[in-house]
């Protein structure tokens, strides 16, 4: 594994809202969708039913940095459970710029823990998105935060 730097990419499930979410996410984080895939384009021996084509089988941001999202809708046949246990980490250097993006993260979302001083950030708050995605999102980390 010489020269290998192994990131983990989180791959966030959507109920048909996909696109849009993405969309929202470029346009906050400054980010360009670099793939989307429908489930028409996939392979005829992966065939999706016709409900199903015009939902989003794979879909790749490239943040700043080079940091990537992966998304995609839930197909057909599979139950959308709304994501839980995980939380998608930011950090920003400064406290502008990560009350911005908490701000509008939290708009038509649900705060969880308020933009506030923490002890390893100068501030910090959790969210929970209007897709159902779960930001922390840190401002200015202190020296037990990096």
């Amino acid at each position: 594994m010489n020269n290998f730097t192994l990131q983990p990419i989180p791959h966030l499930g959507f109920n048909g809202n996909c696109s849009e979410a993405f969309d929202f996410y470029a346009h906050l984080f400054g980010g360009k969708i670099v793939s989307k895939t429908t489930y028409a384009e996939f392979p005829p021996e992966m065939a999706f039913p016709d409900e199903a084509k015009g939902l989003i089988g794979n879909e790749m941001l490239e943040l700043p940095g080079g940091a990537m999202l992966y998304g995609g809708d839930t197909p057909p046949g599979m139950s959308y459970t709304p994501m839980a246990g995980l939380m998608i980490t930011i950090n920003f250097p400064t406290i502008e710029q990560a009350q911005h993006v908490f701000d509008a993260l939290a708009d038509n979302g649900e705060v969880m823990m308020p933009f506030a001083p923490t002890f390893w950030a100068e501030k910090f708050g959790f969210v929970t998105d209007k897709y159902g995605v779960r930001w922390g999102v840190n401002g200015n980390l202190g020296p037990s935060g990096k």
